[in-house]
């Protein structure tokens, strides 16, 4: 990252909360795309993003290109609205759910005021806060990778907004819905509740969207980067009460949605779109538990954690060093993500199912790492 003292204009305007703030590191700031180009005609194997392995067949008429967008393109709305089973009035697209996240915050949160997180979770909460000079409250979760309800309804009494992820990133697991709905009733009338559903594709039948009629606290996040396949388009969704999302309309940027970008994601999700995701869910599903039982066999593996996501998290024999692991899969052009840095998951390595190749590839690997572990106990 730049420094930014290095222009002496930036560092006398750039607000003083930011000097210090690291962004968040994405996959593509981890690794340059320039380390993806082929080498010795191998090929990177990008498993570090949590990406599906997939292209689906969409495409956009030429014609869109020149002219503005709709605000918020109704056959999008109406598609999503009829595959999540709630009204139109209660779907926002935006440009991932990342926007979702910081139109959340920039809504309901002034400078100063706070929001709640359960760490170990993904990182977009803190710095979208942080950027907007809100302050993070942490609740971590419990050693089962479950809520601490207690303490999220304690730093909930000044908090505007709770971000629980479901499934977790980067855990993989659901959080109990009874826990969620006791947080939801706690704070009814006082602060929102956002169940932030990313992954919920890979596990559909645990989806919380039927306790939107009940909670007028509850905001759910969407996505169509994970299992729709559709990471370059960067389009997701906030579902939640029409007067939340009338809120977030006065917030929200006048043309959020590219045109190319609205007919591309209305085809996905169109009967025969919806089939094809299902199938690749099923299909990354049955892979994911294949390396999770052979993960668990390996003495490298201290812990394999379950999980209802397209990754799975492996927390290393003591003997090894996240970080060398990870230079070695570097080194043979295989990219993972070290989760090490997280709150309780020292030592942890995230691995991003992805096709078969690939996994035989990663299990390989592994199984190197894991013999030459054994052999020198």
């Amino acid at each position: 990252m730049s420094n930014v003292n290095s222009n002496p204009l930036v560092d006398k305007l750039i607000r003083e909360e930011l000097k210090a703030l690291a962004p968040y590191e994405s996959a593509r700031r981890l690794f340059s795309m320039s380390s993806s180009d082929d080498i010795d005609g191998t090929g990177t194997l990008w498993l570090n993003a949590n990406e599906n392995p997939y292209s689906p067949d969409v495409s956009a008429d030429p014609s869109l290109y020149n002219r503005y967008p709709d605000f918020q393109p109704e056959p999008l709305i109406n598609a999503y609205a009829q595959y999540a089973n709630v009204k139109p009035s209660q779907v926002l697209a935006t440009r991932g759910a990342d926007e979702g996240i910081e139109l959340l915050i920039r809504t309901f949160c002034a400078p100063g005021q706070n929001i709640v997180i359960c760490p170990p979770t993904y990182g977009m909460y803190a710095i979208s806060a942080e950027t907007a000079n809100v302050n993070v409250l942490k609740a971590p979760l419990k050693q089962d990778m479950q809520l601490d309800v207690d303490m999220v309804l304690n730093q909930a009494q000044n908090a505007q907004i709770v971000f629980i992820c479901s499934p977790n990133n980067p855990t993989g697991d659901l959080m109990s819905k009874t826990d969620l709905e006791t947080v939801l009733d706690s704070l009814q009338n006082q602060a929102i509740v956002v169940a932030d559903e990313a992954y919920i594709e890979f596990c559909y039948d645990a989806n919380v969207t039927d306790l939107l009629a009940k909670y007028n606290n509850l905001v759910i996040l969407r996505t169509l980067s994970k299992a729709f396949a559709l990471a370059g388009l960067r389009c997701g969704f906030t579902l939640a009460s029409s007067d939340i999302i009338d809120a977030l309309k006065k917030v929200i940027a006048p043309y959020p949605i590219p045109a190319p970008v609205a007919q591309m994601a209305t085809q996905a999700l169109s009967q025969d779109g919806l089939a094809w995701m299902k199938d690749k869910v099923t299909e990354l599903n049955q892979r994911r538990d294949s390396f999770i039982a052979k993960a668990s066999q390996w003495a490298l593996a201290e812990t394999v954690y379950p999980s209802k996501t397209n990754f799975v998290l492996i927390k290393l024999n003591e003997q090894l060093d996240a970080t060398s692991v990870m230079q070695t899969f570097v080194d043979a052009h295989i990219l993972l993500r070290n989760q090490s840095k997280q709150l309780m998951l020292n030592n942890t390595i995230r691995v991003t199912i992805g096709s078969e190749s690939e996994m035989n590839a990663v299990t390989e690997l592994f199984n190197q790492i894991n013999q030459n572990l054994t052999a020198g106990s």
